[in-house]
């Protein structure tokens, strides 16, 4: 099942025992949430944040917004039956944390197929251990439901014993492994939070990094950074117009047997209008994404 190519700039974490928040969400103009059953619920609010979160999903109303379950962990007392009633719920997808290895993937996805999951229901894993990012290739390799990595930078800092700086130095290494291993098999990467909410402009420069380093777009923990995050993430307007300036140039260059055209001075070869054609079909996925939620 190849990840479908969708505006990713923006993915919003919403903790699953506030009924408010998840009401809320529907509302806001993230490109996607994750409504999550793990680190943002209490122990015993797990049972409440699971049956809300799946009321919610089937009650529908939120766009054509992408919907990621985060469950517990399969060792922890929740997991199983956060995966067996997210199977059914009509998630795009479960999110899995801290995933170390192919065959916790290969647990979640058992579990899930038990539990009547339709074929197109995707598996996402949290990148956020060490042992996760020395079997990154493996974990994205493990099932073909497997959708995508995120990044739980906030963990892996704490495991790596590491600082949190603006240009994020201790853990390029985690970052670079895992966007190898995702895009070696077709997957979509999300990157890790932003902890300080009041630096503005540290937030921007590092939607900016992680744009820069190759990911699809930011998770978020707030809603006041999503038009930032979906601001740095879109296609530039002029991106855009270059773009489509290259598509129509080469084709016209096919015409004539011509593999390369030169545009503007710069020479144009089809890795380049693959890329455009890319930035363009985004452009116009985001349009009918922001389209379809402002009805």
């Amino acid at each position: 099942m190849a990840t479908v190519a969708r505006p990713r700039r923006s993915v919003l974490y919403m903790p699953g025992s506030n009924a408010r928040a998840l009401e809320k969400a529907r509302t806001l103009a993230a490109d996607g949430l994750i409504l999550d059953l793990e680190d943002a619920v209490s122990p015993d609010a797990k049972d409440v944040a699971r049956q809300q979160v799946c009321d919610a999903v089937k009650a529908g109303g939120y766009g054509g917004r992408e919907l990621l379950v985060r469950v517990n962990g399969l060792a922890t007392p929740w997991g199983a039956a956060d995966v067996a009633a997210a199977a059914t719920c009509g998630a795009h997808g479960i999110l899995i944390p801290k995933v170390e290895s192919a065959d916790m993937v290969r647990q979640v996805e058992a579990l899930m197929v038990a539990n009547g999951a339709p074929a197109d229901m995707a598996i996402w894993c949290m990148m956020e251990t060490p042992r996760g990012m020395l079997k990154a290739e493996e974990i994205a390799g493990s099932t073909p439901r497997m959708g995508g990595f995120v990044m739980g930078t906030s963990d892996l800092a704490k495991d790596l014993h590491c600082a949190h700086t603006p240009l994020r130095l201790p853990m390029i290494t985690s970052l670079g492994l895992c966007l190898l291993a995702a895009r070696a098999w077709g997957l979509a990467a999300l990157d890790g939070v932003y902890l300080d909410l009041n630096d503005d402009e540290g937030f921007e420069a590092h939607c900016q990094q992680g744009l820069e380093l190759g990911f699809d777009g930011k998770t978020l923990i707030h809603p006041k950074t999503i038009e930032t995050a979906n601001r740095v993430f879109a296609p530039s307007d002029r991106e855009i117009t270059w773009s489509k300036t290259i598509i129509a140039a080469h084709a016209e260059a096919a015409k004539d047997g011509k593999g390369v055209v030169v545009v503007e001075g710069k020479l144009i070869e089809n890795l380049h209008v693959e890329n455009a054609r890319r930035i363009v079909a985004l452009s116009d996925q985001i349009a009918a994404l922001e389209a379809g939620l402002s009805t």
